[in-house]
């Protein structure tokens, strides 16, 4: 009888990793490498990065799991380079080219488009893309050459700032609602000025509150001494909530569940309504709702000593 593999006792590591994503890498591959490296039991991201991309990805280990859907929610932002003149199958640099027309733009006339593309705009999702139609993504569809149609979806564009134009390259800096499709906005440029488009480059810089600052590649992390080091705390990914220190006591019972009244506790109480990061005895202990007359009701608790 053959014996059973030996299976490897995986740690508990809570915290974020600011990861460099690098080119050429999938989201989920990152993700992998980053886990297999830390040991850790538990991991996720917070919303994918194409392959030909690179930046910013958030990856959430252990209790900050709970949390990553904040940022799937957040705002984003990216520089990128647009190539005026080719349009590709995918709308960057991994599909084939499938039109190629002259360039003889100007700056004023990028300027020009630029400005109408800031603000709500409407996008159509790409073929190339996990959005799904009938339990199937629509790259599938896209990869049999199969093309479906798509409703154009609400977006916006908060910033949209010219970085350089060095013909046909147009680097941009974009800030954006979750859902936006930069490849699409990238096309849709080169549509508006007449010569077609695909990007040629993307890096995000920023995901909510979480900047390029501490950043981390994977060699990085695989070359510390003790890895898990680099990580940020868990409310690294909270920090644009109001904050509630309880008492020992009351800690306690914000992680039993239950609601409690903090004008009669006398705790302070934040200006606003709405989401707060909770402490106790400066240990995370988890998001709450502030709601009216002082009311916190515990949402996404801590289960460890994750700070």
């Amino acid at each position: 009888m053959k014996p059973s593999a030996t299976r490897k006792v995986r740690d508990s590591v809570d915290g974020v990793l600011l990861l460099d994503k690098p080119v050429g890498w999938s989201s989920n591959d990152a993700l992998i490498k980053a886990k297999r490296i830390l040991n850790a039991k538990k991991a996720g991201h917070t919303g994918t990065l194409d392959p030909f991309a690179t930046g910013l990805l958030p990856l959430c280990f252990g209790e900050a799991t709970k949390f990553a859907q904040d940022l799937l929610e957040a705002d984003k932002s990216y520089e990128a380079v647009v190539h005026l003149g080719l349009t590709t199958a995918t709308g960057d640099t991994e599909g084939d080219v499938i039109d190629t027309r002259a360039v003889e733009v100007t700056v004023d006339q990028i300027l020009d488009v630029l400005a109408r593309f800031r603000g709500p705009i409407e996008q159509v999702p790409p073929m190339y893309s996990a959005l799904k139609r009938d339990g199937k993504p629509l790259y599938e569809y896209a990869r049999a050459g199969i093309t479906l149609e798509r409703e154009a979806r609400p977006v916006t564009i908060h910033e949209l700032e010219f970085i350089a134009y060095e013909a046909p390259f147009l680097t941009l800096s974009v800030t954006c609602s979750k859902g936006t499709y930069i490849r699409v906005l990238g096309e849709d440029i080169g549509a508006a000025l007449g010569c077609g488009a695909h990007l040629n480059a993307l890096r995000r810089t920023r995901v909510g509150e979480l900047t390029m600052e501490n950043i981390v590649t994977l060699e990085q992390l695989g070359e510390h001494n003790v890895p898990r080091d680099l990580l940020a705390p868990v409310d690294a990914l909270l920090s644009s909530f109001a904050q509630v220190a309880l008492t020992p006591e009351l800690a306690i019972r914000f992680l039993q569940g239950q609601r409690i009244a903090l004008g009669k506790e006398g705790i302070a109480i934040p200006a606003q309504l709405g989401r707060v990061r909770v402490y106790g005895d400066a240990r995370l202990l988890g998001t709450g709702n502030m709601q009216e007359y002082g009311v916190l009701a515990p949402e996404r608790l801590i289960a460890t000593s994750a700070a």
